[in-house]
């Protein structure tokens, strides 16, 4: 990684599109997680010149250790990353790109707005939505909306789960990258021993902070069946301390009870996370990148996700569920839907009655990452509509 002098000086690898993306990061590792992705999908494999801004390089650190957090400008895997301020040099020292994306409406500064405005030809200005399965979402994806105030067409742009939407990222080496993992060898890199047997049930855990846990983890301990517990550090560790009445929960760490065994794992960076995913029966991930991830490991997954005030999550997991369960028989899409929506805050989760259709959730799994790919990748579908933009 190197400190570039110019903001403007593209990576080595030549190519006609100048792209900047701006990500407002929240209060998770989402928003900066799926920026991230798309900026290497971009550069790599569609030959772009990726400029990222970014409002908060700590977290940024915690996903790319590459990212030096007290540097303005530098430079990380072929992108160039800007530490995220009021650029009031917008449309002087610093240019403006072909392509500016604004990442989930985090709203882009007025001066470089206005240096949108004065720049010949015109940019093509894209809002990147967040994921939804519903099925309006098809109906306004790349929809042009003028600005009030300056010649400029912003077009909303969302990834989604059915035909019409932008579907979601998917790197085009991912498949043969998940062919030739070695399982055996991760487990003993990443937890130090070797791998369960089949007997085992073995399950990663990627949640937010969540009431239901306690029961779910009282099932696995009580259950008949041994269940192998990988746990990433993050916003769930609190609780699996408490649970196995252990001082922290942390890389490294045990814990046993029952039919149950528990493993810390260290934060898992983000080119890795994906190896986790592989290396389990079953998946429990959170928020938007890591839902996206588990799709296409092609296991069976639970989704924990973000909870938004007055239930208005709700509607996205339902119809994440009418599409992931469509061809499921009704015994097995109403055990699914009753332990996600328990596992969402509306009962409680029954891991017996979800597993007894371990069966059917892995061929569902498989058929449904299938079904997914054919709507095409978001940054494929992504610069197609630039293309399309630009030659019109």
């Amino acid at each position: 990684m190197t400190s570039l002098p110019d903001a403007t000086k593209a990576p080595e690898l030549a190519c006609d599109i100048a792209c900047d993306i701006f990500c407002a990061v929240v209060d998770n590792f989402g928003d900066i997680g799926v920026c991230w992705r798309l900026a290497r999908q971009l550069h790599i494999e569609h030959g772009w010149r990726v400029r990222l801004f970014v409002d908060d390089l700590t977290v940024f650190h915690a996903l790319c250790p590459e990212v030096d957090a007290t540097l303005d400008r530098q430079q990380a895997q072929g992108i160039v990353i800007e530490h995220w301020r009021e650029p009031a040099h917008a449309g002087d020292t610093l240019a403006i790109a072909d392509v500016v994306i604004e990442a989930f409406a985090c709203e882009l500064p007025h001066a470089y707005i206005a240096a949108m405005a004065r720049r010949a030809p015109k940019p093509v200005w894209i809002n990147l939505e967040y994921l939804s399965g519903e099925d309006w979402v098809a109906d306004f994806h790349m929809r042009p909306s003028p600005h009030p105030r300056y010649p400029l067409d912003k077009s909303f742009f969302f990834p989604g789960l059915g035909k019409g939407t932008g579907g979601v990222l998917k790197e085009r080496d991912l498949d043969a990258r998940r062919a030739r993992f070695d399982a055996a060898a991760w487990w003993k890199e990443r937890v130090g021993i070797e791998r369960p047997g089949a007997g085992a049930t073995v399950v990663s855990l990627f949640a937010y902070e969540n009431p239901a846990v306690d029961a779910l983890l009282a099932q696995w301990r009580d259950g008949a069946a041994p269940v192998v517990l990988l746990v990433p550090e993050g916003r769930i560790s609190g609780a699996l301390a408490r649970f196995f009445d252990v001082p922290k929960f942390t890389a490294g760490v045990t814990a046993r009870a029952g039919a149950l065994e528990a493993h810390a794992l260290g934060f898992v960076e983000q080119p890795r996370f994906d190896e986790l995913l592989w290396a389990a029966d079953i998946n429990f991930v959170r928020g938007e990148d890591s839902f996206v991830r588990a799709q296409w490991a092609r296991k069976p997954f639970i989704w924990h996700i973000y909870p938004q005030a007055d239930d208005a999550h709700l509607p996205k997991l339902d119809a994440a569920l009418a599409h992931y369960t469509s061809t499921l028989d009704p015994s097995a899409r109403d055990a699914v839907s009753r332990f996600w929506h328990a596992w969402n805050g509306t009962g409680v989760p029954d891991w017996a009655d979800f597993w007894r259709h371990r069966p059917a959730l892995d061929a569902r799994a498989a058929r449904w990452a299938d079904e997914l790919a054919g709507i095409g990748d978001l940054a494929g579908n992504l610069v197609a509509h630039v293309a399309a933009r630009r030659a019109g």
